[in-house]
């Protein structure tokens, strides 16, 4: 078994079958056995146990011989992970938790790759999909911790022992996890018979495109197709209230899959590669428009340019880099660091500022790739549980962004094929708004409707101040946290800082 920092703990030399948080393989004593020996023992048990007296599976209505190809599978998936991806036995395998968590990665990949339309996954891909992604996460009924439990002896007298139970993080991400997944296929499920829309495959003639033609660079996947006047309003705004349903989920997803990367350590090795300041980091421009007396996180990034997907993450791989540094030299309190006259507060006002920016990047570009601390934690944790709740929260979080985006290929393709006059009147599909990752819902919005329409006169005549010259005496502009607490928004989750 494995303590609460998933590391082997429990059994004798008699006992221990092997040492999955290293990555290697302990050498077998007498009467020892190893993880695919154990597995050789259950062939025929586990294989008999689910098998009715006809020789099918109750639950699947698989054969003897699906069964035994199924153990036969797992076998061999934890042998390779055993040896860390190096199937030479060489040794130079990486660790359990890094070839766990590319493992997870490798096979939503295999799945979910294939779903490039908005219809249901095929009764195989859920079957391979649940079979395997079961096999990866029960490794985490083994990563247990010492709680403290009573005992009653048969003369009726109490005593406190303490007995192993499932690490607290996965006992509640893991089931919090599995039902995420659920849903997510479940809403995959409900498109099932739609035929108000229809996709064309990319090497179709433009007549047959039409205007829904794709203009981003995911040139290869099909084009959506809708009636010539568009869905109905019934089909539109039942597309609507599954892309909210589905934003839900990614938002769950998207903040255990930040808390989970707070919770792993920072490599040294990252650290060795930072350079000596923030303002090094940032750059001059950057640092002097995070450091301003009066900061405003949407003015900073509409003065940086975020064109390409590349210049996001660079900008987030330049911030996440400062704010390490700021952390360190507010904790070791190196005051020479520091510029004269920097107060504790000041440092750590800009140090909520930079973490302000990463949650809208976040939440603005939901699809970049990892940062360059992201995957440096990733690569150098040594936590398998950490690692596995990282992995299976990232490819959910992906999963839910790619519906989202489908959804919106469909509403768009909608937008373009009503009449002009009437898409004056309608907001484009897919535009970012400030209300769509801070809590805000339609039913609110309509609720405060009269008061929403003084605080965005107030909002306007504010703006029209920020757009006088520099050289005009101006009253204090408004924090990014006042005007969301003037408009009843909420903050930064916790879990972003």
């Amino acid at each position: 078994m494995f303590d609460a920092s998933g590391r082997n703990w429990g059994g004798n030399e008699e006992t221990t079958a092997f040492w999955i948080q290293g990555g290697r393989m302990e050498q077998p004593a007498v009467g020892k056995q190893t993880g695919c020996a154990a597995l050789d023992q259950m062939d025929g048990k586990a294989a008999q146990s689910r098998l009715s007296k006809e020789g099918t599976c109750p639950r699947c209505g698989s054969g003897q011989n699906r069964q035994h190809t199924d153990v036969e599978q797992m076998k061999e998936m934890f042998a390779k992970l055993l040896l860390g991806e190096d199937m030479s036995g060489g040794g130079k395998g990486v660790s359990s938790s890094l070839a766990l968590s590319n493992a997870i990665t490798n096979h939503a990949a295999s799945v979910f790759g294939e779903q490039v339309r908005l219809e249901p996954m095929s009764a195989e891909r859920k079957a391979r999909w649940r079979r395997e992604i079961d096999w990866l996460l029960s490794v985490t009924d083994y990563i247990v911790e010492l709680v403290p439990s009573q005992q009653v002896g048969s003369d009726g007298t109490k005593m406190e022992i303490m007995t192993t139970q499932q690490r607290k993080d996965l006992l509640v991400n893991i089931p919090a996890l599995r039902k995420l997944d659920a849903m997510l296929i479940g809403y995959l499920d409900n498109f099932k018979d739609k035929n108000e829309f229809w996709y064309v495959n990319e090497d179709a003639e433009d007549t047959e495109k039409g205007n829904a033609e794709r203009k981003d660079d995911k040139w290869w996947l099909p084009t959506v197709k809708v009636p010539p006047n568009g869905l109905s309003d019934v089909s539109r705004k039942w597309l609507q209230f599954q892309k909210e349903s589905v934003n839900q989920v990614l938002k769950a997803a998207m903040a255990i899959n930040a808390q989970v990367l707070m919770e792993m350590e920072i490599p040294e090795a990252y650290i060795d590669s930072l350079p000596k300041n923030g303002r090094a980091s940032l750059g001059d421009l950057l640092y002097r428009n995070i450091t301003v007396e009066y900061f405003d996180p949407s003015q900073f990034l509409a003065s940086v340019d975020l064109s390409t997907e590349h210049r996001v993450v660079d900008l987030k791989n330049r911030i996440e880099a400062s704010v390490v540094i700021w952390n360190r030299k507010m904790h070791n309190k190196d005051v020479k660091a520091w510029a004269p006259g920097v107060s504790l507060e000041k440092r750590e006002q800009f140090e909520e500022r930079a973490q302000t920016i990463l949650h809208l990047l976040k939440h603005r570009f939901p699809g970049i790739p990892q940062s360059a601390l992201d995957i440096c934690k990733i690569q150098f944790n040594k936590d398998v549980g950490l690692s596995i709740l990282e992995s299976y929260s990232r490819i959910l979080e992906s999963l839910a962004h790619t519906v989202v985006s489908k959804i919106e290929d469909v509403l768009h393709a909608d937008w373009l094929a009503r009449d002009p006059g009437e898409r004056l009147s309608v907001e484009e599909p897919g535009m970012t708004r400030l209300s769509d990752f801070m809590g805000w819902t339609l039913e609110q919005e309509s609720e405060n409707g009269k008061e929403a329409d003084g605080r965005e006169d107030m909002l306007v005549l504010e703006e029209s101040r920020m757009k006088k010259p520099p050289g005009v005496l101006t009253q204090r502009v408004p924090s990014y946290t006042e005007k969301l607490e003037c408009l009843g928004g909420l903050r930064s989750p916790t879990s972003r800082h």
